[in-house]
Protein backbone atom coordinates (compact mmCIF):
# COMPACT_ATOMS: atom_id res chain seq x y z
CA UNK A 1 0.00 0.00 0.00
CA UNK A 2 1.38 3.40 -0.96
CA UNK A 3 0.93 6.53 1.14
CA UNK A 4 -2.39 8.32 1.35
CA UNK A 5 -1.45 10.67 -1.48
CA UNK A 6 -1.17 7.74 -3.93
CA UNK A 7 -4.59 6.57 -2.81
CA UNK A 8 -6.12 9.93 -3.63
CA UNK A 9 -4.40 10.08 -7.01
CA UNK A 10 -5.62 6.56 -7.87
CA UNK A 11 -9.15 7.54 -6.92
CA UNK A 12 -8.90 10.70 -8.98
CA UNK A 13 -7.80 8.70 -11.99
CA UNK A 14 -10.59 6.15 -11.76
CA UNK A 15 -13.32 8.73 -11.46
CA UNK A 16 -14.61 10.15 -14.80
CA UNK A 17 -15.65 13.48 -13.35
CA UNK A 18 -12.21 13.99 -11.85
CA UNK A 19 -10.45 12.79 -15.00
CA UNK A 20 -12.37 15.46 -16.92
CA UNK A 21 -11.28 18.10 -14.38
CA UNK A 22 -7.63 17.03 -14.52
CA UNK A 23 -7.47 16.92 -18.33
CA UNK A 24 -9.30 20.26 -18.61
CA UNK A 25 -6.74 21.87 -16.29
CA UNK A 26 -3.89 20.38 -18.34
CA UNK A 27 -5.34 21.80 -21.54
CA UNK A 28 -6.06 25.19 -19.96
CA UNK A 29 -2.44 25.33 -18.81
CA UNK A 30 -1.12 24.37 -22.24
CA UNK A 31 -3.18 26.55 -24.53
CA UNK A 32 -5.09 28.95 -22.33
CA UNK A 33 -8.59 28.81 -20.92
CA UNK A 34 -10.18 30.95 -23.63
CA UNK A 35 -8.76 28.87 -26.47
CA UNK A 36 -9.79 25.49 -25.09
CA UNK A 37 -13.14 24.03 -26.14
CA UNK A 38 -15.21 21.27 -24.54
CA UNK A 39 -14.71 19.29 -27.75
CA UNK A 40 -10.93 19.33 -27.29
CA UNK A 41 -11.30 18.19 -23.70
CA UNK A 42 -13.49 15.30 -24.87
CA UNK A 43 -10.99 14.40 -27.62
CA UNK A 44 -8.05 14.26 -25.23
CA UNK A 45 -10.06 12.12 -22.83
CA UNK A 46 -11.14 9.97 -25.74
CA UNK A 47 -14.81 10.23 -24.81
CA UNK A 48 -17.73 11.58 -26.81
CA UNK A 49 -18.83 15.13 -26.26
CA UNK A 50 -22.13 13.69 -24.98
CA UNK A 51 -20.29 11.69 -22.30
CA UNK A 52 -18.51 14.86 -21.21
CA UNK A 53 -21.76 16.77 -21.31
CA UNK A 54 -23.31 14.32 -18.90
CA UNK A 55 -20.90 15.64 -16.24
CA UNK A 56 -20.37 19.27 -17.30
CA UNK A 57 -22.30 21.54 -19.64
CA UNK A 58 -19.63 24.28 -19.84
CA UNK A 59 -15.95 24.99 -19.20
CA UNK A 60 -17.07 27.31 -16.41
CA UNK A 61 -18.78 24.40 -14.65
CA UNK A 62 -15.54 22.43 -14.82
CA UNK A 63 -13.53 25.20 -13.16
CA UNK A 64 -16.14 25.93 -10.50
CA UNK A 65 -16.45 22.24 -9.63
CA UNK A 66 -12.67 21.90 -9.47
CA UNK A 67 -12.48 24.87 -7.18
CA UNK A 68 -15.16 23.44 -4.90
CA UNK A 69 -13.58 19.98 -4.78
CA UNK A 70 -10.01 21.11 -4.27
CA UNK A 71 -10.75 23.77 -1.68
CA UNK A 72 -13.09 21.52 0.31
CA UNK A 73 -10.15 20.35 2.49
CA UNK A 74 -9.58 24.02 3.41
CA UNK A 75 -13.24 24.37 4.38
CA UNK A 76 -12.99 21.15 6.43
CA UNK A 77 -9.87 22.49 8.10
CA UNK A 78 -11.67 25.72 9.08
CA UNK A 79 -14.59 23.72 10.57
CA UNK A 80 -12.10 21.58 12.51
CA UNK A 81 -10.07 24.58 13.66
CA UNK A 82 -13.12 26.38 15.03
CA UNK A 83 -13.60 23.58 17.51
CA UNK A 84 -10.01 23.51 18.74
CA UNK A 85 -8.41 25.49 21.56
CA UNK A 86 -6.00 28.26 20.46
CA UNK A 87 -2.91 26.24 21.35
CA UNK A 88 0.43 26.02 19.60
CA UNK A 89 -0.28 22.37 18.72
CA UNK A 90 -3.53 23.44 17.00
CA UNK A 91 -1.72 26.14 15.04
CA UNK A 92 1.01 23.78 13.92
CA UNK A 93 -1.60 21.25 12.84
CA UNK A 94 -3.49 23.96 10.90
CA UNK A 95 -0.26 24.88 9.08
CA UNK A 96 0.53 21.23 8.29
CA UNK A 97 -2.97 20.52 7.00
CA UNK A 98 -3.09 23.74 5.01
CA UNK A 99 0.25 22.86 3.42
CA UNK A 100 -1.24 19.50 2.30
CA UNK A 101 -4.42 21.15 1.02
CA UNK A 102 -2.41 23.67 -1.03
CA UNK A 103 -0.24 20.91 -2.38
CA UNK A 104 -3.30 19.00 -3.58
CA UNK A 105 -4.75 22.13 -5.18
CA UNK A 106 -1.53 23.49 -6.75
CA UNK A 107 -2.62 23.13 -10.43
CA UNK A 108 -5.85 24.97 -9.64
CA UNK A 109 -4.01 27.84 -7.91
CA UNK A 110 -1.70 28.15 -10.89
CA UNK A 111 -4.80 28.40 -13.07
CA UNK A 112 -6.21 31.11 -10.79
CA UNK A 113 -2.98 33.05 -10.97
CA UNK A 114 -2.80 32.90 -14.76
CA UNK A 115 -6.50 33.53 -15.43
CA UNK A 116 -7.42 36.32 -13.08
CA UNK A 117 -10.13 37.74 -15.34
CA UNK A 118 -11.91 34.37 -15.52
CA UNK A 119 -11.53 33.95 -11.76
CA UNK A 120 -13.17 37.35 -11.22
CA UNK A 121 -15.96 36.56 -13.64
CA UNK A 122 -16.72 33.20 -12.01
CA UNK A 123 -16.55 34.79 -8.56
CA UNK A 124 -14.12 32.11 -7.41
CA UNK A 125 -11.96 34.85 -5.93
CA UNK A 126 -14.71 35.87 -3.50
CA UNK A 127 -15.09 32.34 -2.17
CA UNK A 128 -11.33 32.06 -1.84
CA UNK A 129 -11.17 35.34 0.10
CA UNK A 130 -13.81 34.13 2.52
CA UNK A 131 -11.87 30.86 3.00
CA UNK A 132 -8.74 32.89 3.73
CA UNK A 133 -10.66 34.96 6.29
CA UNK A 134 -11.90 31.75 7.91
CA UNK A 135 -8.34 30.46 8.11
CA UNK A 136 -7.08 33.73 9.52
CA UNK A 137 -9.67 33.60 12.29
CA UNK A 138 -8.71 30.12 13.43
CA UNK A 139 -4.96 30.75 13.36
CA UNK A 140 -4.75 34.06 15.19
CA UNK A 141 -5.25 34.31 18.89
CA UNK A 142 -7.42 37.38 19.54
CA UNK A 143 -5.59 37.88 22.87
CA UNK A 144 -2.15 38.09 21.29
CA UNK A 145 -0.28 41.22 20.25
CA UNK A 146 -0.72 42.57 16.74
CA UNK A 147 2.88 41.53 15.92
CA UNK A 148 2.10 37.93 16.85
CA UNK A 149 -1.14 38.00 14.90
CA UNK A 150 0.84 39.18 11.88
CA UNK A 151 3.29 36.31 12.42
CA UNK A 152 0.45 33.79 12.29
CA UNK A 153 -1.03 35.29 9.13
CA UNK A 154 2.45 35.44 7.59
CA UNK A 155 2.75 31.70 8.20
CA UNK A 156 -0.19 31.17 5.82
CA UNK A 157 1.33 33.47 3.22
CA UNK A 158 4.69 31.72 3.55
CA UNK A 159 2.93 28.59 2.29
CA UNK A 160 1.49 30.59 -0.62
CA UNK A 161 4.93 32.00 -1.45
CA UNK A 162 6.32 28.48 -1.50
CA UNK A 163 3.72 27.57 -4.05
CA UNK A 164 3.80 30.64 -6.29
CA UNK A 165 7.02 32.58 -5.93
CA UNK A 166 9.43 29.71 -5.54
CA UNK A 167 8.11 27.32 -8.20
CA UNK A 168 10.87 28.00 -10.68
CA UNK A 169 13.72 27.96 -8.17
CA UNK A 170 16.45 25.37 -8.56
CA UNK A 171 15.40 23.07 -5.77
CA UNK A 172 13.69 19.76 -5.28
CA UNK A 173 9.93 20.43 -4.83
CA UNK A 174 9.71 18.07 -1.85
CA UNK A 175 12.73 19.69 -0.15
CA UNK A 176 11.26 23.10 -0.85
CA UNK A 177 7.90 22.09 0.59
CA UNK A 178 9.61 20.89 3.78
CA UNK A 179 11.65 24.09 4.08
CA UNK A 180 8.59 26.29 3.54
CA UNK A 181 6.59 24.28 6.09
CA UNK A 182 9.42 24.61 8.61
CA UNK A 183 9.49 28.40 8.24
CA UNK A 184 5.69 28.61 8.57
CA UNK A 185 5.78 26.48 11.73
CA UNK A 186 8.63 28.66 13.10
CA UNK A 187 6.41 31.72 12.67
CA UNK A 188 3.45 30.32 14.63
CA UNK A 189 5.85 29.00 17.29
CA UNK A 190 7.43 32.42 17.67
CA UNK A 191 3.99 34.06 17.87
CA UNK A 192 2.99 31.61 20.58
CA UNK A 193 6.10 32.44 22.65
CA UNK A 194 5.25 36.11 22.36
CA UNK A 195 1.72 35.50 23.65
CA UNK A 196 2.96 33.37 26.54
CA UNK A 197 5.57 35.95 27.45
CA UNK A 198 2.82 38.50 28.08
CA UNK A 199 0.86 36.56 30.65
Amino acid sequence: MGGTMDGTKQQRRGNTRQRIQDVALELFAEQGYEKTSLREIAERLDVTKAALYYHFKTKEEIIVSLFEDLTQPIQDLIEWGRQQPHTLETKREIIRRYSDALDGAAPLFRFMQENQATVRELRIGDTFKSRMTGLRDIIIDPESSLTDQVRCISALFTLHAGMFVMQDMESDPEERRKAVLEVAIDLVTQADRGTRGQH
